[in-house]
């Protein structure tokens, strides 16, 4: 159920606080329920074909560290540029723009973030999405896609190497996505998403180096197409494992997720989670907006240029009256940030 502006969910009003953004997808969080006793779940069905998949993703990771030492300079920089292009594509476009509304963006805004979510190759932008609203409207229930309950591994990426618990599937039919379904520029990445990835996640990193400054095929293969996919997977795993399991909980203690300064660094701002979970329509997903969030400052950025538009946040009174009664207040005590 959406909270209304100036109101909490308890309908208890907030003096000055009437422009508050409404969360008009009803995401507001709820306290987590307790977890499905493991002996009333259904037993795991190993997906193992992904487990294949994601054993050789992580070990030819691991051979493109090795030999970073022989790439040129250029080719390291093409791949942190890389990382961060793939970054922007999930977490101002899927998480930001299209799984919460929190903005809204012109068609060339969004074209640009739809190709850049097809270099990040976490499945297209309708089935992302729809999966985060299920995640945040049963947040650590087994109708949570990575319900974090059930462990570090299973909420980083054990999930993806399992069956879905039925809960997902079921609860997840109930959430209504017609906006999603309406977006033509959703629906022709749907349409080409596979080609889409092989020439944005992996052909065109890789022929740049080659083709540009002469850098072996190989090693740009290995560090521009399957270091950078891993590391952005992983740095956006971190967000549903480690920020639902360790850091500060200043505006809702109730909830798992936390603010976590290290996820928020690799994950471009998406690590301040207990405050993105108890407000999910701001558009900066932190209270410190650029503070180690420059997902934030892409968006601004486009905003200037009249691109992004109706950008959510919520007001200073609003933020501290929920700090003051729902979260840790000593989480926040000596730290000022502007």
């Amino acid at each position: 159920m959406s909270p209304r502006a100036g109101l909490d969910e308890k309908g208890d009003s907030f003096e000055g606080d009437t422009q508050a953004p409404v969360d008009s997808l009803g995401l507001a969080p709820t306290v987590s329920e307790d977890p499905e006793p493991e002996t009333n779940r259904p037993p795991l069905q190993i997906v193992w074909r992904n487990v294949i998949l994601m054993t050789t993703l992580h070990i030819a990771a691991i051979y493109g560290l090795y030999i970073v030492p022989q790439a040129k300079l250029a080719t390291l920089v093409w791949t942190l540029i890389l990382y961060w292009l793939s970054g922007i594509g999930i977490t101002a476009g899927a998480h930001r723009l299209w799984s919460h509304r929190s903005y809204k963006a012109k068609l060339p805004m969004r074209v640009i973030l739809a190709l850049l979510n097809s270099m990040a190759f976490q499945n297209d932008i309708i089935e992302w999405a729809r999966d985060h609203r299920v995640h945040h409207k049963y947040s650590e229930t087994d109708a949570d896609p990575h319900n974090a309950k059930r462990g570090f591994f299973f909420s980083h990426v054990g999930w993806l190497l399992v069956r879905k618990h039925p809960d997902v599937k079921r609860k997840g039919k109930q959430l209504d996505i017609s906006d999603l379904l309406a977006d033509p520029v959703l629906r022709v990445q749907r349409k080409f998403y596979l080609p889409s990835v092989v020439l944005l996640c992996f052909a065109i990193p890789s022929i740049v180096p080659v083709y540009f400054w002469g850098e072996n095929l190989i090693t740009a293969f290995m560090l521009c197409g399957l270091l950078k996919y891993c590391a952005i997977l992983n740095a956006t795993w971190f967000v549903n494992s480690i920020a639902h399991l360790w850091g500060m909980r200043p505006y809702d203690v109730r909830i798992n997720p936390a603010e976590n300064r290290l996820v928020a660094t690799v994950a471009m701002g998406e690590g301040f989670h207990n405050y993105h979970h108890t407000f999910p329509q701001d558009y900066s997903t932190a209270e410190f907006k650029w503070f180690l969030n420059c997902s934030t400052l892409f968006i601004d950025m486009f905003a200037f240029f009249g691109l992004a538009y109706d950008r959510k946040s919520m007001p200073k009174p609003f933020i501290e009256k929920r700090r003051q009664r729902t979260g840790d207040n000593s989480a926040l005590a000596g730290r000022k940030i502007k």
